[in-house]
């Protein structure tokens, strides 16, 4: 018997939870969320450091990687994405950043809608907000900022004396310090300001759904896998989405929505199910054996990400998580202070500090980011160096590198071909080249001498724009940030996949809400904005707009 709901929501993680809890807050309106993953009560998920236990983990994670990169001299990466309720902010850095006001403004450019303009945007972000900084104050809200909402936002409950000198180094160096980077201009250094609660990671389950679990009219199917979406020729022939096919516990089902399909899989599996369904590129459909239902040629392109280049610094007369966790004892007093006081390394984010500047003069806004740690290693999962050390990470905030996500079959249930092209544009190479030098310049301010700082990765002996570049490629990594692979546009852009409201050209009752529809990558971490556009869609949506 096939079951039907008004609305079907395919992706239980930052933007489909806010949805389910709006949609469903019209008693009249059945929802069904559906997640591929299982439920989030994995206690690694709930414990901040507990992302080390998560990213690569069969029951958090889907485990994707890219293809070999030659912007990488031929590496592939780890590509985590979240798989289990929650979603990406079950397993990320946790980090609330909106981005630019100028990123929203392009936004509005390029699709002609002034809604993605940065005022209503940020009534968007402040809708869900519960910002620390109105704790006691007796205020619901400010011009920047929201208290009360379902989204938690806190100061990290942590410091530490070498990343406190990094921010006055940065200083020194002409970068002023700011108390706040979401003002639309993030431009400064300062501790990043986290998604938690009391200690606890704060994710997108815990926020959006579990206050409303008990509703009769949602309901949530864990380890659901869809495996292609249902489409049908209306009367007019014009083609819709008619509802969704789906491996549920093993089992096999098909279910239809009466007014709209909504993919929120994120900006891999997205498009991944839309060219399953023969959505997409017709030569890519034709070579996998499937049929095409409709060309849209844009499905999987665009592909963005931060690449971090992480460049280590060896240090002394400092401390670092290095040698406070490389004994038992320091272990044992990491977690008893984590016990005790919900402090400390364990309720550390992956980088506690950030920086956000230009590459170089001739940029016209900040355009490069810095996650700064203090602590060392060779590559995520390997243990920490045995000697004190800090990473300083900075990524491209406006890569011009474009990727792509192909079908690899037709199973459904093999992952995508994932290539971001990384570092295969002249800009970006010179970005590369001038941020390492932006390291380099912060770590020789005075305030950094009295740790006398050796550089480890790169190395001093790379020193020109062809030597930085080329061992960009050596250090650099994903900062977990694909966007950009269902992008919206005019229906006239042969290569936008959805409209300025997020409906999929030329097929009814389907959108896409996720991290794929933004044209241009934020200038900061994704996941914010990502819950900001599932808001903004939420109202449309009911709305019938």
């Amino acid at each position: 018997m096939t079951e039907k709901f008004d609305y079907i929501i395919v992706g239980a993680g930052t933007a489909g939870c806010l949805l389910a809890n709006r949609l469903s807050a019209d008693p009249t309106k059945n929802v069904l969320l559906l997640e591929a993953g299982g439920k989030d009560n994995y206690h690694w998920i709930h414990i901040p450091v507990g992302y080390l236990y998560c990213i690569d983990n069969p029951r958090t994670d889907w485990r994707f990687r890219t293809e070999k990169e030659q912007g990488l001299n031929g590496r592939s990466l780890l590509y985590p994405r979240g798989k289990t309720l929650g979603g990406c902010s079950s397993i990320n850095g946790m980090i609330y950043m909106r981005g630019q006001a100028r990123d929203y403004d392009n936004w509005a450019k390029l699709t002609g809608d002034d809604d993605w303009l940065w005022p209503t945007c940020l009534d968007d972000f402040k809708a869900h907000e519960d910002n620390y900084r109105l704790d006691g104050s007796g205020e619901t809200a400010d011009k920047k900022h929201r208290g009360g909402g379902e989204w938690r936002v806190e100061k990290q409950r942590l410091s530490w004396e070498v990343l406190d000198s990094f921010a006055l180094a940065a200083e020194q160096s002409g970068i002023q310090r700011t108390d706040d980077f979401n003002t639309g201009d993030n431009t400064g250094s300062g501790y990043f300001e986290v998604n938690q609660r009391s200690g606890w990671r704060w994710n997108t389950s815990k926020a959006f759904i579990r206050s409303i679990k008990n509703r009769p009219n949602l309901t949530v199917w864990t380890h659901a896998h869809v495996e292609k979406l249902t489409l049908e020729k209306d009367s007019d022939g014009q083609l819709a989405c008619k509802g969704v096919t789906v491996l549920v516990e093993g089992v096999k089902k098909t279910v239809e929505s009466n007014i709209e399909t909504i993919l929120s899989a994120g900006a891999i599996n997205s498009p991944h199910i839309l060219q399953l369904s023969g959505i997409g590129d017709p030569l890519d459909l034709k070579a996998n054996g499937i049929e095409v239902q409709h060309n849209l040629s844009g499905v999987g392109k665009n592909l963005q990400d931060h690449l971090q280049l992480r460049t280590i610094f060896r240090v002394e007369n400092v401390k670092t998580l290095n040698e406070k966790a490389s004994t038992l004892l320091g272990k044992a007093s990491i977690g008893l202070e984590y016990l005790l006081k919900r402090s400390g390394p364990m309720s550390m984010a992956p980088s506690q500090m950030g920086v956000f500047t230009k590459s170089s003069p001739e940029q016209e806004h900040s355009n490069i980011e810095f996650h700064v740690q203090p602590l060392s290693l060779e590559a995520f999962g390997d243990p920490l160096h045995p000697w004190p050390g800090m990473t300083v990470s900075v990524c491209n905030l406006n890569p011009t590198s474009r990727g792509t996500v192909k079908l690899k079959s037709s199973d459904p249930h093999q992952g995508p071909a994932i290539a971001p092209n990384y570092l295969t544009t002249a800009e970006d190479k010179q970005v590369a080249a001038d941020s390492i030098r932006v390291a380099r310049n912060i770590m020789a301010q005075q305030a950094m001498m009295q740790y006398k700082p050796t550089e480890i990765k790169p190395g001093q002996e790379h020193s020109t724009d062809e030597q930085l570049a080329k061992v960009a490629g050596d250090v650099g990594t994903t900062i977990f940030h694909p966007a950009g692979t269902t992008r919206m546009g005019h229906a006239d852009d042969v290569e936008s996949v959805v409209d300025s409201h997020l409906r999929v050209h030329g097929i009814r009752a389907l959108r896409v809400v996720d991290a794929g529809i933004m044209p241009t990558i934020t200038s900061g971490n994704t996941n914010s904005p990502t819950l900001m556009i599932a808001e903004k869609a939420a109202r449309w949506i009911a709305g019938s707009i």
